[in-house]
Parts: structure tokens; C-alpha cells; sequence
């Protein structure tokens, strides 16, 4: 049974300061909890181990050189295939950070699912708890497991160390229209001047300019109005396989700037190894009843399962499978004809009013935050967000 307390105050003024309006707008008057799990140390520590483990994991499942096989099973879009192979390939190609979403289960903890590309709640999980536990009185920063900004930080130092031919300047870039995305690029943004990177910019990606051919190759933004610069590292908050599948020509032409180094991406694009539900099949096949893993395969299991779209996203077309093979709840969504997984069906705790909760564990070159989600059925990017506070 998950453990509450409430958490009094007013986050609202801290949260507007920092520019986050979209947290705390009539849109999202829900999403964020008025209280926080109380959480035992041990427990969290036990989420974090999990993650590293986990890591190492898909770090040891694939195969050197990667099959085609794999990148089939995987759904990976084969104009990607050579991208994937090179920066898995070179460790100046540097993964930042992912959000394994984990379920505290009655046989253990296990495996949802692993957001290795362009996982978001950065903000909520860096900032926006700990400003819910100060707003109520908590000030002791080991009151909350929550080194996200710390490891980011170490993670872009570290992407730098790696390059030191490239020059110090980064883009970020996300989809037009979403103020949430763009926030959740404003903080790694914060945490790139922190590490050391003398230009950093964030912009829509319509703004973004890819050229492959003569003496202005190069990723372009305008850092000012009428003002073109270019950019020597690019962090982008665009899935890799939307990029492949709606701008085959600016994914090509990015290939080809990442083979001639003249830009190097993060998250790079072997995170579609790991982003891929697929890989919870292979890992079931290469590590078969770990303790952390849920049994998952290609074909549908017997018993009660969820199946999911390979490469979905925020929970959609997610459906519960009963036991006799019926279907039960189904989420709507643009995912429905990808290839599917099917992944036993996973216990997540809940709190006396039957609230589930779903714990996302980030890492940054380690296992550094914890955050939940908590919804009355499946875990989805609406669902709210809920601090914790360690016990």
C-alpha cells in the first residue's frame, strides 16, 4: 500500500518565477499532486539499484556487430540502421539520460518499460517536487532521492570531454507548439552552461537548418534575429523514428553530417536500441526470468498481458489482455498498426483509494531520481505527477 502525506503550500509562485506556467495552468490544474509518497530509504534505494542493473542489462544484449535481425525486431526504420551502427559503434556518441518506468510489484520490482530518446518530466522531477516538499516546510535536501540536475550535468561535461574538436555550442531543439517540451529543453539548458558549453540555444525544430553540401555544413539556428549560427553539439527532444519517417531527407542529410563529424546528437540514435518496446522481448530471451523482468514476447502470452505498439508513445494504444484473451481497457491513440509487444501483465501498488502508482527512475550515466505517476487505470503522460518524500 503506498503511503501519503499531504503537502501543504503554495507551489504555484516558485513554479511561475521559473517560466513553468504550463505546470500550474487551468490545463493542469490536476497533474501535479497535493501531496508526495512517503517513501523508505531502503525502498528508494532499492528503485535506483534497479535502474543501474537494468542498464547494464540492455548494455549486454546487444549483440556486437547489431544483426539486421535485431534491428528488424526491433522496428527500427532501416534509414536509420546505418546511424544506429555508427554511434553505437563510437563513445564519443554519448546517451545523456533515460527514465525507466518501473513497477514496485508484489514478486519485486520490474520492468514497464525503458524512455531512452527523448523521455520528458525533467522539470517536474528536478524541480517541481522539490519545490512541492519546500513549499510545505521540507528543506533537508536527503528528504528526497533527486540528483537529476547534478547528473546531467555530468553527463554534458562528460559529451564535451568526449568532442573536444567540435565547438562548444549547443542546440536544443524540440517540437513547434509544445511548451512543456520546450521546458523540458530550457533545463537541460541550464544544465549545459553549468557544464562548461559557451553557447547554448533553444528552438523549435522548424527553426533548425541541416546543411550537408559545401563551405555552410552544419546544423544553423538563429541564436538572434537576422543572426545564423552554427552548432557543434545538438540535443534534440524529436524522436529519432518520427524523424525518419516524416523527414527522410533531413534525416539523411544529418547522417551524413554525424559520419563527417561535423555535429554530433544526443540523445544518439543506438537510444532507439533501448526506446524500442521490442527490446523487452530480446531482453526476456537473453536474461529469461530475471528478477527485474516482466516475461515479454512478440506473440501474444497466455494469461492476463498488456500489449503495446513497438515504438509508441505516452500510453497510447496500450491494451490490457484478460486472462480468457479478451481485451479489457484500451487506450486510443496514432500507434495502433506498428508491430506489438505483449508483456506480462504487472501488479503497481496503490493507495487507499486505489490509485496505481508507476515509479520513473531517471538515469543519468547512473541511476539519480525518482519520481511517480499515479492514475486510477494505466500510466499515461496526463496522469498526475506525485513527489515523494524519503522516510
Amino acid at each position: 500500500m503506498i503511503r501519503l502525506l499531504p503537502l501543504t503550500g503554495d507551489v504555484t509562485p516558485a513554479i511561475r518565477q521559473l517560466g513553468w506556467d504550463w505546470a500550474v495552468e487551468d490545463a493542469c490544474a490536476t497533474y501535479l499532486a497535493p501531496e508526495a509518497v512517503e517513501l523508505p530509504a531502503a525502498e528508494a534505494e532499492a528503485l535506483l539499484e534497479a535502474a543501474d542493473t537494468l542498464y547494464d542489462l540492455l548494455v549486454q544484449a546487444i549483440p556486437d556487430p547489431i544483426p539486421d535481425e535485431l534491428l528488424q525486431i526491433l522496428a527500427i526504420p532501416p534509414n536509420l540502421w546505418a546511424t544506429v551502427r555508427h554511434s553505437w559503434n563510437d563513445d564519443r556518441h554519448w546517451h545523456l539520460y533515460g527514465r525507466f518506468d518501473l513497477a514496485a510489484t508484489p514478486d519485486g520490482i520490474k520492468l514497464l518499460e525503458f524512455n531512452a530518446d527523448t523521455a520528458t518530466s525533467l522539470p517536474e522531477t528536478a524541480v517541481v517536487q522539490w519545490a512541492s516538499l519546500v513549499a510545505a516546510g521540507y528543506t533537508e535536501e536527503e528528504r528526497q532521492a533527486n540528483g537529476l540536475f547534478e547528473g546531467l550535468q555530468g553527463q554534458l561535461e562528460e559529451w564535451r570531454a568526449l568532442n573536444p574538436d567540435l565547438d562548444n555550442s549547443l542546440l536544443l531543439v524540440h517540437l513547434p507548439d509544445s511548451a512543456e517540451d520546450e521546458t523540458n529543453c530550457a533545463l537541460v539548458a541550464e544544465a549545459a552552461r553549468a557544464a562548461g558549453f559557451a553557447s547554448v540555444h533553444v528552438a523549435s525544430v522548424d527553426d533548425m537548418r541541416v546543411v550537408s553540401q559545401g563551405a555552410d555544413r552544419g546544423v544553423w539556428a538563429p541564436s538572434a534575429p537576422d543572426q545564423w549560427q552554427r552548432f557543434g553539439f545538438l540535443f534534440k527532444l524529436v524522436p529519432w523514428e518520427i524523424l525518419a519517417a516524416e523527414e527522410p531527407a533531413l534525416t539523411q542529410d544529418l547522417t551524413d553530417l554525424l559520419l563527417s563529424r561535423d555535429v554530433i546528437v544526443a540523445n544518439p540514435a543506438y537510444s532507439l536500441l533501448f526506446q524500442s518496446k521490442g527490446i523487452l522481448a530480446w531482453l526476456w530471451q537473453a536474461f529469461p526470468h530475471h528478477p527485474l523482468l516482466l516475461e515479454a514476447a512478440l506473440q501474444p502470452l497466455p494469461g492476463h498481458q498488456v500489449r503495446k505498439p513497438l515504438l509508441g508513445r505516452e500510453g497510447q494504444n496500450v491494451t490490457e489482455v484478460l486472462p480468457d484473451g479478451q481485451p479489457g481497457t484500451t487506450l486510443d491513440g496514432e500507434f495502433g498498426r506498428q508491430p506489438q509487444l505483449y508483456q506480462r501483465w504487472a501488479e503497481l501498488p496503490t493507495d487507499a483509494r486505489g490509485r496505481r502508482y508507476q515509479a520513473g527512475v531517471f538515469w543519468a550515466g547512473e541511476a539519480c531520481a525518482l519520481s511517480f505517476r499515479r492514475d486510477a487505470g494505466f500510466i499515461t503522460n496526463l496522469s498526475e505527477f506525485v513527489p515523494h518524500l524519503l522516510s
